[in-house]
């Protein structure tokens, strides 16, 4: 279960980046493109995977092995 949300939130932040980039257009060539929806989308996706990250290290600290 830890490995498995440790890659949760690493796969939701990359990805919440890339989505960020290209609703704000930094990223070009996807229909995401300069909308500003994406970036919201990109930047909660972001703070979720931040937060599952948190959780996951604190529970390892509290239950190492």
């Amino acid at each position: 279960m830890h490995r498995a949300r440790a890659i949760v939130a690493f796969i939701l932040i990359a990805a919440g980046l890339v989505w960020m980039g290209q609703g704000a257009g930094l990223i070009p060539g996807s229909f995401m493109t300069g909308d500003p929806t994406w970036a919201w989308i990109g930047a909660a996706c972001v703070v979720v995977g931040v937060a599952l990250a948190a959780i996951e290290v604190r529970s390892r600290r509290v239950h190492p092995g």
